[in-house]
């Protein structure tokens, strides 16, 4: 089994603290008209004013819903998603697969829309490693994950029978990219700095300061 699937989970301040900056990113995180799950957690959240300094355990926000399979699997199909490279670690292993099981599991209509959908998706992506190659996900080789996920990779040209499939894909890449690039780790894969002090200041030359009125 993948090494991934058995790595310690996100803890949890960390992992909400990311899906706050997540949901923020609404052009990543772009609505997929697919159906919510009709029975979502019950558990009113964290509410408004969600308290970061606290150390949350399991239960106290909500519950979380991935199994030891899904979550082994949606670790894996992160990394098909974001492997490691030159530049940056694996999806997994930055824990992107422990975010999206907060995500799906928080109990508020944007997440909870997307419950159902990456569930049966997950499902169904075991169940076509076994017909196609009597495994699941998360035990096949390189080049038999990429061949099943090249079928669902863009939907406008999917096949007619792996058309659910790739909106399942979809939204799971957008998730992964959202919770990846929201990383620091992500963010300097992207060369982004944020507000970071000047090293040394450039002043205006005189024939700027005397264009503007300013000598």
């Amino acid at each position: 089994m993948n090494t991934a699937s058995l790595s310690p989970r996100v803890d949890r301040r960390t992992a909400i603290k990311w899906m706050l900056t997540a949901a923020a990113a609404a052009a990543i995180l772009e609505r997929d008209a697919l159906a919510a799950d009709p029975a979502p957690p019950a558990t009113k959240g964290y509410g408004t004013d969600p308290d970061l300094l606290k150390d949350y355990k399991p239960g106290d926000v909500w519950p979380l819903t991935f199994t030891d399979t899904q979550r082994a699997a949606a670790a894996a199909l992160c990394d098909v998603i974001i492997p490691a490279d030159a530049k940056s670690p694996s999806a997994s292993s930055l824990g992107v697969h422990d975010f999206i099981d907060e995500w799906i599991s928080a109990p508020y209509p944007e997440q909870a829309a997307d419950r159902k959908p990456i569930l049966d998706g997950l499902a169904w992506l075991d169940a076509e490693s076994q017909r196609r190659f009597q495994n699941d996900f998360v035990n096949l080789v390189a080049s038999q994950q990429n061949a099943l996920c090249t079928d669902i990779t863009y939907a406008p040209k999917a096949k007619p029978e792996f058309k659910t499939a790739a909106q399942f894909f979809k939204k799971f890449r957008d998730l992964t990219a959202g919770g990846f690039y929201t990383t620091p780790v992500g963010m300097k894969d992207l060369g982004y700095t944020g507000n970071v002090p000047l090293t040394a200041y450039a002043a205006p030359t005189p024939e700027v300061l005397k264009k503007l009125g300013l000598t």
